[in-house]
């Protein structure tokens, strides 16, 4: 189908900020909620939805974004006490990240970079797109890691899972092979990783639900305790729980699905039952495969990307089906693969729409002749490609994984806390902008996120339990600091130091650059 164009005008004169194909603004339907048509802000979907989203949609939705099957290694080795180390972050975490960006998304368009734009300006609107985007980068390698060790079940000897050398060698290879694919251009991947993560996600985690059930159900040992108080992890000081801040990293996400609460037919009632529907879900998909990977796999032998894979194996040696082991593993794998793909492109791309405003000098915001920003990826891809010699210099494959999760995770708590103090803050100072939802109590719900993101940063600087032998004391939490500080001040360097010839915007998208209300008011007749 041929796409029409206005008589005189070219496509070129139709796009995005990312330098993407739009529509032109007559061939935008306004927003259902919306009494005046109006453009898309930068970096906004260049279309509004025309149909409805019902509950399930948009909790399957959130579901499928938010739940990885990579963080439960990590917890099963606290058995039926990982059901409070789920539970916890998820009320404190979670449900105010879901109910405050909900609110956002339904009064101005454009996402974080908007949100804290709006609440204290340029400088710090940028530092928030900048730590969306770079806690991704961080979270490549262990997603990758990931991957090495299902590989290592699939074809190789899984000693090599435990192998500094071999994961950096897998995490390079398959992080530059899926950056070349991206920079092609096209939405293959996109098409594909949807499905993708359901075969290697939500199957993997139904099976081994069933799997635990069946074991247990044979009369096989537990080889965790499986007693009430057991559900009470146990406490012998601030490093035997540290664990808990992968747990908020692994929530995090939902503020991305938020924009949706637009596309429900009301979603001032409706936004919180997908909340609570979709959060229901994702802890049943984390807690239950936890536990049947507990009851498997002894804790001493439990490594944090690994565990998954082993508990397959054992259940598979025991009934005589060794052969499916590589067969889990390599779906488990692509999942996890299907996901690097998918986001390798998604993140940088909102980068740069913010950094075409003058926030980023002219040769990061380069495009190749795909339309892809090839440089932006470049410099993506060295922070990846340093990051991945963790593994090799530190001598434990565990140590360099959680070193790498709290490093994303307290870069992305600082994030999270700048959008929980926008949202108090523009209720104060914009409180005429009308929001289709409004969170109930946003000053209380707002402040427990925030408490709850600072609890969560602090506690990334302690080393966890079992995880620093050998190192002095001061080595973890310095090694973290510095990575963040490294990885977060540069958008307050480049903010300061920019150029008018940095503003890489057209003329119609310098006149919209403050059109970012989803419910604009009604214009004078």
């Amino acid at each position: 189908m041929t796409a029409t164009r206005e008589p005189g005008k070219t496509a070129a004169q139709h796009t995005r900020a990312d330098g993407t194909p739009a529509p032109s603004p007559d061939h935008v339907k306004p927003h259902p909620f919306a009494s005046v048509p109006h453009k898309p802000a930068i970096g906004a979907p260049g279309t509004t939805a025309t149909k409805f989203m019902s509950l399930t949609q948009l909790a399957m939705l959130t579901v499928v974004a938010v739940a990885s099957l990579r963080s439960l290694p990590a917890m099963a080795g606290y058995g039926l006490g990982s059901i409070t180390l789920f539970i916890i972050p998820a009320i404190f975490f979670l449900i105010p990240v879901a109910l405050v960006a909900a609110e956002l998304a339904t009064g101005w368009k454009g996402g974080v970079f908007t949100w804290v734009r709006m609440a204290f300006g340029e400088r710090w609107g940028f530092q928030a797109i900048w730590l969306q985007w770079v806690q991704n980068v961080v979270w490549y390698p262990t997603q990758i890691a990931f991957i090495a060790a299902s590989l290592a079940f699939v074809f190789l000897d899984p000693n090599l899972a435990n192998s500094g050398f071999y994961t950096a060698i897998v995490i390079l290879v398959i992080y530059w092979f899926s950056t070349f694919i991206t920079l092609r251009g096209g939405n293959l991947f996109a098409k594909v990783g949807s499905w993708s993560g359901l075969a290697g996600t939500i199957f993997p985690g139904v099976l081994l639900i069933l799997f635990g059930a069946i074991w247990l159900g044979t009369g096989h040992t537990s080889e965790t305790p499986l007693t009430a108080s057991a559900v009470i992890p146990p406490f012998t000081g601030i490093a035997s729980i540290v664990l808990i801040v992968s747990n908020v990293l692994a929530y995090a996400g939902m503020e991305v699905n938020a924009v949706h609460a637009n596309d429900l037919k009301n979603p001032g009632k409706g936004y919180p039952k997908t909340v609570l529907i979709s959060s229901i879900l994702i802890l049943g998909i984390f807690i239950f495969p936890t536990i049947a990977i507990a009851v498997a796999v002894p804790s001493s032998e439990l490594g944090l990307t690994t565990g998954i894979n082993l508990a397959f194996k054992t259940f598979f040696d025991a009934w005589g089906m060794d052969w499916a082991t590589p067969v889990i593993s390599l779906l488990i794998a692509l999942g996890a693969f299907a996901s690097v793909v998918t986001w390798i492109a998604g993140p940088s791309r909102g980068l740069l729409a913010a950094a075409r405003s003058g926030y980023l000098p002219a040769f990061l915001q380069r495009r190749n002749k795909a339309g892809v920003q090839v440089g932006i990826l470049s410099v993506q891809g060295i922070v990846v490609t340093l990051l991945a010699s963790l593994f090799i210099f530190v001598p434990n494959i565990n140590t360099a994984f959680i070193l790498l999760v709290d490093m994303a995770a307290a870069l992305y708590l600082i994030m999270y806390m700048m959008m929980f103090a926008a949202a108090i803050r523009l209720r104060r100072t914009h409180p005429q902008v009308k929001r289709t939802y409004r969170t109930p109590a946003m000053g209380l719900i707002a402040t427990i996120g925030f408490v709850a993101c600072l609890a969560a940063f602090l506690l990334g600087f302690v080393p966890p339990a079992g995880f620093a032998q050998g190192a002095p004391g001061w080595a973890y939490p310095a090694l973290v600091g510095v990575v963040v500080i490294l990885l977060g001040v540069p958008p307050l360097i480049f903010y300061a130091a920019r150029r008018p010839g940095w503003d890489q915007r057209t003329p119609e998208e310098k006149a919209t650059f403050d059109d970012v209300l989803v419910n604009p008011p009604d214009k004078p007749e």
